[in-house]
């Protein structure tokens, strides 16, 4: 089974969970019980392991989004060679990075990803603007701290902007995260996409249960 982002929350809730348990709840002793209790279960492991592994791979999207400044905007283009547009500089820079697919069209792009919250974003996720007097005609990646990487209009080059620019504060037109595939009909899972097996889940979920037991 993928991890999904509600299962990712999961995770992460359960760690949280248990650094509140440590520090604020846990009795004088009772820090190698839970410690032995994690380490039997393996639930640190797999924690740390899935966490390692979105990071990584959301770190080398952006690393290698960052590799294309400069290149030329070409309408229709697909590569470095050739030259970008908004939605073909994202489908390669993901199909890259992770081997994802996704659909050509930067509209096509925003129906097939997860919406989110602008608050909520991360460097990798995807951020749509209304350039073209229709939504979502516009799209780049977000690269972390109010900064996205596109390949903005005609006589232009791949660049990094402020979402906080005028321009493009008003034309925001929402973000999106790719969540593990896209179109169904044109998005390729990569085999090393994260993955976690059945067991794994029952395994987090019984752990997360135990700590949370009254002792």
């Amino acid at each position: 089974m993928r991890i999904t982002a509600p299962l990712l929350a999961f995770l992460i809730f359960a760690s949280a969970m248990l650094f509140a348990v440590r520090v604020h709840a846990a009795p004088a002793g009772s820090t190698d019980e839970l410690d032995k209790l994690l380490a039997d279960k393996g639930l640190m492991t797999h924690i740390e392991r899935v966490g390692q592994t979105v990071s990584n791979k959301a770190s080398e999207l952006v690393v290698n989004a960052m590799g294309f400044l400069g290149v030329p905007y070409r309408r229709g283009g697909n590569s470095a060679e050739t030259g970008f547009d908004c939605s073909g500089f994202v489908r390669a820079i993901y199909q890259q990075s992770i081997g994802l697919l996704l659909p050509r069209k930067a509209e096509q792009q925003a129906a097939a990803t997860q919406n989110i919250a602008r608050s909520d974003l991360q460097p990798g996720d995807l951020v749509f603007f209304n350039t073209m007097r229709r939504a979502f005609s516009h799209v780049g990646i977000y690269v972390g701290e109010g900064k996205f990487i596109h390949s903005p209009k005609p006589g232009a080059e791949v660049r990094v902007e402020n979402m906080s620019g005028s321009y493009w504060s008003r034309r925001f037109d929402g973000a999106r995260r790719v969540a593990g595939k896209a179109n169904p009909q044109e998005a390729l899972a990569a085999p090393q996409q994260v993955q976690a097996s059945s067991a794994d889940l029952q395994t987090t979920q019984s752990v997360a249960a135990q700590l949370a037991a009254p002792r």
